[in-house]
């Protein structure tokens, strides 16, 4: 039996490898935090003792890690363990980092003798408990037509990037997009609360009209009834629209609405609500209005 690896189950990576493992793939996993594999046991997945585990038995491994340091942890690069975990295997990084650091791995990945993926996904915690995500490929052709078949439990759509790290650029592209949006949402529903209009009607305005999304649809019941519960994690959307910055910095792109949108994300977690729903930027604003406020 051919086992499939996965590991870091976390907001988004735990209803993924359900995906996997309900759809039968014979599923070896691994967190850091134990508890976080029971409903994976439950499934039918094994639950490995460590990551080298996972690369012992697991001839794919999706990593579904929150950073570069957790990647190259699990990975044990730039120790002995390194070639050990990688040589034969393909590694599939689907985690959103820097682009150079994709790259980078990428090439340290090949010299051990192992081949390496780019597979970022679009999508929240709802979209993957339902396996709608959107991936987005980059690597060599073999390694990535190796890897599409298995990422069908988890994504409805996956799209060939070309190579690395144009798969983390498209995401990069897709993510700033979603940023300004949810934030332009959010400040809507903000400024009609300050001029005492009523929300609800404001949604059914929205969702009658050219503006309403599925996006739009997610997000709105939550800010009507500030509802804060993780999907997409303020701090994570920090982390990414660090990255997008950055990355807009070293070819020098201007990005205003992106940057604005980092303050005020940088503000939402300073707050306390990094762990909230990215519409918990309605507190920077409602802070910024109570600032300015006669």
């Amino acid at each position: 039996m051919a086992y499939v690896g996965f590991v870091g189950l976390g907001v988004m990576g735990q209803p993924m490898a359900l995906n996997l493992a309900r759809a039968g793939t014979p599923l070896v996993v691994w967190n850091r935090s134990p508890a976080r594999c029971a409903p994976l046991r439950a499934a039918g997945a094994e639950v490995a003792a460590s990551a080298a585990e996972v690369f012992e038995r697991a001839g794919t491994v999706f990593l579904m890690l929150a950073d570069e340091t957790a990647v190259d942890a699990v990975l044990g690069r730039g120790t002995p363990d390194f070639p050990v975990r990688v040589s034969g295997r393909t590694v599939v990084h689907m985690g959103t980092t820097s682009a150079e650091y994709s790259a980078g791995l990428q090439d340290d990945v090949r010299a051990a003798g192992g081949r390496y993926v780019e597979a970022p996904v679009s999508g929240s915690r709802v979209p993957a408990e339902r396996g709608e995500l959107v991936a987005m490929l980059a690597g060599d052709d073999d390694a990535v037509a190796a890897v599409r078949p298995l990422l069908s439990p988890m994504c409805r759509e996956a799209f060939d990037c070309g190579p690395v790290p144009d798969a983390l650029l498209t995401k990069f592209s897709v993510n700033l997009f979603l940023i300004t949006l949810v934030t332009g949402l959010t400040e809507a529903f903000h400024f009609a609360a300050r001029q005492g209009l009523d929300p609800g009607l404001l949604r059914d305005v929205l969702d009658a009209g050219p503006m309403a999304s599925s996006v739009s649809r997610m997000k709105t019941p939550k800010l009507l009834a500030r509802d804060f519960a993780v999907q997409a994690g303020a701090a994570d959307v920090l982390k990414n629209n660090r990255l997008i910055a950055e990355a807009a910095r070293k070819t020098g792109v201007a990005s205003p609405l992106l940057d604005v949108c980092h303050a005020l994300f940088g503000e939402t977690v300073e707050q306390g609500h990094g762990d909230e729903d990215m519409v918990a930027v309605l507190h920077a604003l409602e802070t910024r209005t109570a600032e300015v406020a006669p």
